[in-house]
């Protein structure tokens, strides 16, 4: 060996492993869901500032994203079509689907920008129809699949997300657009609400059959297993959307009751899997004493706390559950917590892969 000093020359960027797209997650959009469903909960407990901070975040957040996608389809297609296929990390891609609706929706609400809410929506609808058929029949028609206890996780409920976050953001645009466009907005949000409680239906009896008859080990139990009850929050925000807007479109207000009493079986579908999900989370790092490191998987994680609080607020408006107007603040709060936590581990990810050597 030479005694010459060691060459640290190289440009800063050619060590920075955030930008090796290769292997980047398809499920990374997942911080733009929570982050702007983490927004939306700070704007309903009185913190505008915070709120568009956090939009303006999820704004860079989604462009970089995109930015990174494209990079890796142009140049690392075999990889990005492979996990398209992949029965474990396809689903994730499902969340460029929900991160549009809900910049979206944040768009409207926060920003009243009616022009980008609908060309958001316009990708969302986009994306949704072209994941769902590509993603779903390359499951349907792969020679080799994976045993069950191989191939299904809670990723699986992002096609749910995604389907009512389509139903959430029609929605919004309904109430906001003059007729016929109210009407045809309004039955597109009913339809794709519907549709995503069935699909809910069939993924959740295939995760919670291979829960309680497969061996589970904690690497098994990844964060983006609370998206089971993240589905059913998002299910019950749509559900109360609709009621809200049951006024302007007769055919939902013939089936009121209908609506309000599954947005109801959401909601408490979604609640009974809080106290579940934290018993297998101590049981996970504390009992199994899983490492607790930063993974972009943890952002399926912070999104559900956010959309039980952004969730449950419009249902107690909409169906006057004023006894529940309590829960909404403290899980906007446990949410904002979660955000910073995990935004905090990204950084600190981020930073040591800039500096660490090659």
């Amino acid at each position: 060996m030479s005694g010459a000093p060691e060459d640290h020359t190289e440009p800063w960027h050619s060590r920075l492993r955030f930008f090796d797209v290769t292997h980047l997650p398809p499920a990374y959009f997942g911080m733009v869901m929570a982050t702007g469903i983490v927004s939306l909960a700070a704007e309903q407990i009185g913190f505008p500032l915070l709120a568009r901070g956090l939009f303006l975040i999820a704004i860079a957040a989604y462009l970089v994203l995109w930015c990174l996608t494209i990079v890796r389809v142009l140049r690392h297609r075999r990889y990005f079509f492979a996990d398209m296929t992949d029965h474990l990390r396809g689903p994730g891609f499902f969340t460029m689907v929900a991160a549009s609706g809900i910049l979206g929706s944040q768009s409207l609400l926060l920003a009243n920008d009616e022009s980008s809410g609908f060309i958001l929506w316009l990708v969302a609808v986009l994306l949704w129809l072209g994941l769902t058929y590509t993603i779903f029949t390359a499951f349907t028609i792969k020679p080799e699949k994976p045993a069950l206890d191989k191939g299904i996780n809670g990723t699986w409920l992002l096609a749910v997300v995604a389907t009512q976050s389509v139903a959430v953001l029609s929605s919004l645009i309904a109430a906001r657009v003059e007729q016929p466009y109210r009407i045809d907005f309004n039955f597109l949000a009913l339809s794709a609400w519907l549709w995503g409680g069935m699909l809910y239906i069939w993924m959740m009896s295939l995760i919670f059959y291979r829960y309680t008859f497969f061996r589970l080990s904690s690497a098994d139990l990844s964060p983006p297993y609370w998206i089971n009850m993240g589905a059913m929050a998002i299910s019950t925000l749509a559900g109360s959307l609709l009621v809200l807007n049951s006024n302007d479109a007769p055919f939902i207000h013939s089936i009121l009751p209908f609506v309000k009493g599954f947005t109801v079986f959401y909601w408490a579908t979604g609640t009974w899997w809080i106290p579940m999900l934290i018993i297998l989370g101590i049981w996970r790092y504390f009992y199994k004493r899983f490492p607790l490191r930063y993974d972009p998987l943890y952002w399926g994680a912070v999104f559900p706390l956010g959309m039980y609080a952004v969730g449950t607020h419009q249902m107690a408006k909409a169906l006057d559950f004023h006894f529940l107007v309590t829960l909404p603040v403290i899980f906007s709060w446990i949410a904002l917590g979660a955000w910073f936590l995990t935004f905090y581990g990204y950084l600190l990810t981020l930073y040591r892969g800039a500096t660490a050597p090659r």
